[in-house]
């Protein structure tokens, strides 16, 4: 059957041809700038060619990315007065802007303004939405439509493909995609409680509680791409930062981002951020609870201030034949007023010299003088005044300060007293002192401690915003650390409670937020579930009265309920047959067991010459399988899970409770099915 010329969808067929057409002249056109006659001098000439190069990037047309996703029909032209036959608009929406040689628009920023509407407006309040049009692609090819008539009650949304009338539901489509390689970008599919957060300002902190497949990590990814865009010339002087759990995780969403055309966002984890030290060592969970409690700034502020004595004999400063004398006891009042002002060590250290400088220079003028700045700075650096600097107010190296804390018993207890009790000392002491910095086997937990105690001497840089994912795992020191980023910016703080799995798991987000300084953020929870199935995110929810009492379950609005079975086996040959199974369906499987068991598994798949990747490794169409630890499986996703064992998940951490943490995050990895295979019993709360 022919397709005719006035179809529908041959007409938007055709604007997204001519869309391509106009992105690429764009690009052009950016590709023929001659910047050689521009600038003055080769540094301006090199900033001009990366901003350059940078928007050439930012401008490719990857061609299996839908160009636009969305149209908005507006009943009048938007930001006009609402008159009879006033002219309504046309916008086509997508993830970046694009426009004709004229200037005039052929695709909007999803980001802009009028584009909002495509993710708020509803029936209810249609936000003078006449129609909205969400479009079906195949790869880069628009194979579909829908249609959502706002303003009209009494309208029908009808949906077409290749011309033909049919019930669409391009949403759920869109949603329920296979997932092989990195994650992607839900520009497409935002939900309105989403966009809320989204489209939140860059001066508020915002901290969102959401469940397994809410999409909190894609709305906090987006919030930053939305700042970029509001906010992009403020956000490009002090600059933004994505942290994560681990390299795995990095790894795994660092396409979203340029997918929207943002290149320029770093990304870490938190260890990045404070790495001060080589990590040679590790911390029992004792040790790292205690490390990682916020009384521990404490100790470190009585550390570092315990280097500061009162002076007992005067400065004398010679200049020429004049000898000026600063008492010992002016002395004092300079170092106590120093202290009063409760700055930082270093910047007080170096304000020193030139307050003793400045009461040299008084008396200068009493003699009949008249010293200047010049000659101040003069006396601020007179060998005589160093030496009463260094023995009043000495420099500290952070890492020696921690490692003497670490080290020296006696030390420890007189900085830590009525802070720490003597068993708590004990636990954080080395059994093997370290004969220098860099000789000691520090641990994760010190080199925060280390991050700390430099932030006491010298203030730490602090970016326009941080997005904070995986929150809950974090120690209250952590916080610290990532709040001291954000001192004079705004975060957006993701994670669930429920998946916590470290010894010092978040309790609470006010909790949390007043470690990170943020104590006045505003809490949004996500409770509808679009990535995990309702039979999968039903079975895993069982075990939230054990591990997050009062926490709202997550609510599945997937209309496919998935695949779910529960087969016990008899081994790891079963499990094998499992994932072959899994792997007969289109998109990626996971398979995902303690980490006692991951070399067992791994030499199965081999024997059975399957071959699969580590959690990180990007899956292909030929290797679509990973085989997943437990303990790296938070943040990640797979169309089919085979979860082995539950109870050695468990079995896995310390305490029962981390243990079934542990198994929730590993029982919500899955998009469309889970398979959970056992030997042993399943854990009662599963019952």
């Amino acid at each position: 059957m022919s397709t005719p010329v006035d179809d529908p969808l041959t007409r938007e067929r055709s604007h997204l041809s001519a869309s391509r057409s106009a992105l690429r002249a764009m690009r052009e056109g950016v590709e023929a700038l001659d910047i050689s006659d521009v600038t003055a001098n080769w540094v301006n000439a090199e900033a001009l060619a990366h901003q350059i190069e940078e928007r050439i990037k930012a401008l490719a047309d990857l061609s299996g990315t839908p160009l636009f996703f969305g149209r908005l029909d507006y009943l009048h032209a938007p930001g006009a007065e609402e008159a009879e036959g006033a002219e309504g608009e046309r916008f086509y929406i997508g993830r970046r802007h694009v426009h004709d040689h004229d200037g005039d628009p052929m695709v909007i920023d999803w980001r802009a303004p009028v584009s909002q509407p495509f993710y708020r407006a509803s029936k209810k309040d249609p936000m003078d939405i006449a129609l909205r049009r969400r479009f079906g692609y195949t790869g880069g090819d628009l194979t579909a439509y829908e249609d959502e008539h706002l303003s009209d009650p009494a309208a029908v949304t009808l949906s077409g493909s290749a011309g033909e009338a049919r019930t669409s539901k391009l949403l759920q489509q869109e949603i329920e995609r296979p997932r092989v390689g990195p994650m992607r970008d839900i520009v497409a599919t935002i939900q309105p409680e989403q966009d809320e957060i989204v489209r939140s300002g860059l001066s508020g902190t915002v901290c969102v509680q959401g469940g397994p497949g809410t999409g909190k990590t894609a709305v906090g990814l987006h919030r930053v791409a939305y700042l970029l865009y509001a906010h992009r010339e403020r956000l490009a002087r002090t600059g933004t930062l994505v942290i994560g759990p681990n390299r795995s995780f990095l790894h795994y969403i660092e396409q979203v981002l340029p997918a929207l055309g943002e290149l320029a966002v770093q990304q870490a984890t938190v260890d990045d951020l404070v790495a001060h030290v080589e990590i040679k060592g590790t911390d029992d969970a004792t040790a790292a609870v205690v490390k990682g409690d916020a009384r521990l700034a404490q100790v470190l502020r009585r550390a570092l201030y315990a280097h500061v004595t009162m002076p007992t004999e005067p400065v004398v400063v010679v200049r020429g034949s004049r000898r000026w004398r600063v008492p010992a006891y002016e002395l004092e009042d300079l170092v106590r007023e120093l202290l009063d002002r409760d700055i930082r060590y270093g910047a007080a250290r170096e304000a020193l010299p030139q307050r003793i400088a400045h009461a040299v220079l008084v008396q200068m003028e009493r003699s009949g003088e008249a010293p200047d700045d010049r000659v101040q700075d003069a006396v601020a650096r007179n060998s005589a005044v160093k030496a009463a600097v260094k023995a009043v107010w000495p420099a500290v190296d952070p890492a020696k300060l921690v490692l003497r804390l670490l080290t020296d018993a006696e030390f420890l207890a007189v900085h830590a007293d009525g802070i720490l009790d003597g068993d708590e000392q004990k636990a954080i002491l080395w059994a093997k002192p370290a004969r220098s910095v860099k000789s000691a086997k520090w641990s994760p937990a010190d080199a925060v401690l280390i991050d700390e105690a430099t932030d006491l001497i010298q203030r730490t840089h602090s970016l326009g915003h941080v997005v904070l994912d995986e929150a809950q795992d974090l120690s209250p020191m952590q916080y610290r650390a990532v709040g001291r980023r954000c001192t004079t910016g705004s975060a957006t703080v993701l994670g669930d409670l429920a998946q916590g799995t470290t010894p010092w798991a978040t309790r609470s987000w006010q909790e949390a937020l007043a470690h990170l300084g943020k104590q006045d953020a505003l809490v949004e929870e996500l409770t509808a579930g679009f990535r995990v199935p309702t039979d999968v995110i039903t079975y895993a929810s069982r075990l939230l009265p054990h591990i997050a009492p009062g926490l709202t379950p997550v609510v599945s609005i997937r209309e496919n309920p998935g695949h779910f079975e529960v087969r016990p086996v008899s081994g790891g040959k079963d499990v094998v047959e499992a994932c072959r199974e899994s792997l007969r369906h289109e998109g990626s499987t996971g398979l995902i067991a303690a980490d006692a068991r991951v070399p067992e598994l791994a030499r199965a798949l081999t024997e059975a010459g399957i071959p699969y990747l580590g959690p990180g490794e990007e899956t292909t169409q030929e290797t679509r399988l990973t085989l997943v630890p437990a303990s790296l499986a938070k943040g990640l996703e797979y169309d089919y899970v085979v979860l082995d064992e539950p109870q050695a998940v468990v079995d896995g951490e310390p305490d029962e409770r981390t243990g079934l943490r542990r198994l929730y995050v590993a029982l919500t990895r899955a998009v469309s099915g889970l398979t959970v295979t056992h030997t042993a019993p399943l854990p009662p709360q599963l019952a």
